[in-house]
């Protein structure tokens, strides 16, 4: 599938009531078309792995052909600088997790840029480097601990950021690593402890919240076992 095929399908699939929608869960309607990931998904497959054509959609601005860009690209020939140039341009929270999901995570600058974008001025920037820590607490399997602590005083600094995308993400990546083992349960239980004791509603919030999951019964079952 060549570029103008590609968007000739996506535009084909133009939903404006879904579009409508999204814009009323805080995703920016510049550009949308409306599609659901599903949909994206199953075009990603009958593509398979395109790194041209990945940039190509990129470029469009689109906000699905930008969501489908992350699903079909290389992560193993992805650069630095193309993480950077292309979270640089991040405008709306779904396309960011898309790409630190589909994408980001795979590549050997994972760690390096969950440090990095953390300390971003950028709301949608920073976000990432969050969701980065989360995302590799579920996807790492064989790291060991002292990469998931080394992210603690970044998830301190950040738990201060009152801007909405920005501290769900905080508490995303303390949810995630307190569930990855017991060791972690107890350990991220701790900083929440801390974050509690701040005088900053977002950090306490982030604190509160994360509290709720990591000690209830259900993650404390799963943990055991």
């Amino acid at each position: 599938m060549n570029y103008s095929q590609a968007l000739k399908a996506l535009k084909a699939q133009r939903n404006p009531k879904a579009a409508a929608g999204m814009a009323r869960y805080g995703i920016n309607p510049a550009n949308v078309l409306g599609l659901s990931i599903p949909f994206l998904r199953e075009m990603s497959a009958s593509i398979g792995t395109d790194r041209k054509l990945a940039f190509q959609l990129w470029g469009s601005g689109i906000h699905e052909a930008r969501i489908l860009a992350s699903m079909i690209a290389d992560p193993s020939k992805f650069t630095s600088g193309s993480m950077d140039a292309w979270a640089k341009e991040f405008d709306s929270w779904d396309v960011t997790d898309q790409c630190c999901m589909n994408l980001f995570e795979k590549t050997s600058y994972a760690y390096s840029k969950a440090f990095k974008w953390s300390a971003a001025k950028s709301e949608f920037v920073k976000r990432a480097g969050f969701v980065m820590m989360a995302r590799l607490a579920v996807s790492d399997k064989t790291a060991p601990d002292s990469r998931f602590i080394a992210f603690f005083p970044s998830i301190r600094k950040g738990a201060r950021d009152n801007r909405n995308f920005v501290k769900k993400a905080v508490n995303w990546a303390v949810r995630q690593i307190g569930k990855r083992n017991s060791a972690l349960n107890k350990k991220a239980m701790l900083l929440s402890e801390g974050l509690l004791e701040s005088d900053i509603p977002s950090a306490r919030w982030v604190a509160a919240d994360a509290l709720r999951e990591l000690k209830s019964a259900a993650v404390q079952k799963r943990l055991l076992r």
